[in-house]
């Protein structure tokens, strides 16, 4: 997947590694860079800053998801590559009302279904296009918080579906599952898991330029931090005692 001379979109994009990937695009020669946020003003402070174009959408809502897509292509033409890259995030676990639960279901894996239900047909149709869904190592271990890793879960999940289903048709999928990342999210964690999740800390910057390197490989799994392949391997290979592992990790995290 190249970016050079490609419309792609950015959901997410007013601010840490959507901001970060508009930026990116933007210097790897994309043709056009729409940047979407539900924060407006922000959008466009990214957008201005790369000569790129702000569209404000709430990815919840799966009739303004269309509606940015269907802009952005009558404006500036197919999308090449489009970054589903919003998500939010809930400390706690199986205590937290449904409304937390169903918050985090609809913005970081129903937000990923509208986008695909909306451009999968469009991009076979016209014999190619991209999706990049911004997922979590969470998604691949665990980490933390229960609606945070569930949910991030089904958002590989859903990308291993495409990938699958749609791969032999032309359709590109990758899956972009960091660890920690200097971002507002991670800021607002408290001491000792902020502490724990800051070892091997990247910059959203670096984020964004190991996803363009991975896109640029046709990777499905990127993973801007080395040690989470080798995390993935233990688990497989020795699943009670990598449960045991993540125990302790947890345990850490409180400050046990």
């Amino acid at each position: 997947m190249k970016v050079q001379d490609t419309v792609v979109v950015v959901t997410g994009g007013g601010s840490g590694i959507g901001a970060a990937l508009a930026r990116a695009c933007a210097q790897a020669g994309a043709a056009q860079v729409v940047v979407s946020d539900r924060d407006a003003a922000a959008a466009e402070t990214v957008a201005r800053a790369i000569g790129g174009h702000a569209m404000a959408a709430d990815v919840v809502d799966e009739a303004q998801t269309v509606a940015l897509i269907d802009e952005t292509e009558r404006r500036f033409g197919p999308i090449g590559l489009f970054c589903a890259n919003a998500g939010v995030s809930v400390q706690g676990g199986v205590e937290r009302p449904d409304a937390d639960w169903q918050r985090l279901w609809q913005i970081n894996v129903m937000a990923h279904v509208h986008a695909a239900r909306a451009l999968v047909p469009r991009m076979l149709a016209r014999g190619g296009g991209h999706l990049l869904f911004t997922a979590s190592a969470a998604g691949l271990l665990s980490q933390f918080d229960a609606p945070y890793a569930v949910t991030k879960h089904a958002a590989v999940a859903h990308a291993e579906w495409l990938a699958i289903t749609h791969g032999g048709e032309g359709l590109g999928v990758s899956c972009l599952c960091p660890l920690g990342v200097d971002t507002p999210m991670l800021q607002a964690e408290a001491g000792a898991r902020r502490e724990l999740m800051s070892a091997g800390l990247l910059s959203a910057e670096a984020v964004a330029q190991a996803t363009l390197d991975g896109l640029a490989a046709d990777e499905f799994l990127i993973l801007p931090h080395p040690q989470v392949r080798e995390y993935m391997r233990r688990r497989g290979d020795d699943h009670a005692r990598w449960l045991q592992t993540m125990r302790q990790f947890h345990a850490q995290a409180r400050g046990g």
